[in-house]
């Protein structure tokens, strides 16, 4: 499946458009709210509940974001519905909530999340809880994993949306928890024609990688993460078809 081209026509809010100050954190219903508002394509985080149901909330551990703890998998959907995100007034929401409030309005760009731990083939329940919630959605919408095995997996779970791999440098200090032999492979990107991917979302500091501009003259849609300043978005669009962007408005 290929990319709408709506993925490419406008910036995508990194997390939804959020800003702490503000009281909008990361992921949340008012972070998609003012993404909705501004006009932005949005981009989203999944994780697994022990219920098996999609949430949408970027890490693997409640702490940083709430007054939690522990992992978001130990929880259901109900009681991860009832706490509150710090700095925001909100809770954290299940993807169904999320395609209820996006309801098609803006281009939705949902990041599955590692359930691995090091990017290997222990996947399938978060896969098959977000295929669901998207059975009937019928907006924008595209899937992407930094782990290759679940986005194989969607091509029979969900093999009318478009899906792709979001792709990395792979330093060693920002991947400790994956092998070395396995960042050594990902980093090429071998898994991109395997996977029926229509697109990349790579890091942006290494948008010159070769490996990128091969697949971009196959006719791969480029996106990238993450963009913080207009120096940042003017440098990354000479190489991506567009940008996934924090901090500013894009």
């Amino acid at each position: 499946m290929t990319l709408p081209a709506s993925f490419l026509k406008r910036p995508i809010t990194h997390r939804a458009l959020h800003d702490r100050k503000a009281g909008r954190v990361e992921n949340s219903i008012k972070s998609i709210k003012a993404a909705i508002d501004a006009g932005y394509g949005i981009e989203i985080d999944v994780q697994l509940t022990r219920d098996g149901h999609a949430v949408v909330f970027h890490d693997d551990m409640l702490d940083r974001l709430t007054d939690a703890v522990g992992p978001v998998r130990a929880k259901t959907r109900a009681e991860l519905h009832a706490i509150p995100l710090k700095d925001d007034g909100g809770t954290i929401a299940s993807l169904n909530d999320v395609l209820a409030v996006v309801a098609g309005r803006v281009p939705l760009l949902i990041e599955i999340k590692d359930q691995d731990g090091a990017m290997g083939p222990n996947i399938g329940p978060l896969e098959t809880a977000t295929a669901k919630a998207l059975e009937h959605y019928t907006g924008d919408v595209a899937l992407m994993s930094f782990n290759p095995h679940a986005v194989a997996a969607l091509a029979d779970l969900a093999p009318n949306i478009p899906r792709g791999l979001t792709t990395s440098s792979y330093q060693a200090q920002f991947w400790p928890e994956v092998p070395d032999q396995v960042r050594d492979v990902l980093r090429d990107i071998p898994d991109y024609d395997r996977t029926g991917a229509s697109f990349i979302s790579h890091e942006a500091t290494d948008l010159t990688r070769p490996r990128v501009a091969d697949l971009k003259s196959r006719g791969a849609a480029i996106l990238c993460w993450t963009i913080r300043s207009p120096e940042a978005e003017t440098a990354a669009r000479r190489s991506a078809d567009n940008v996934t962007f924090e901090g500013y408005l894009a």
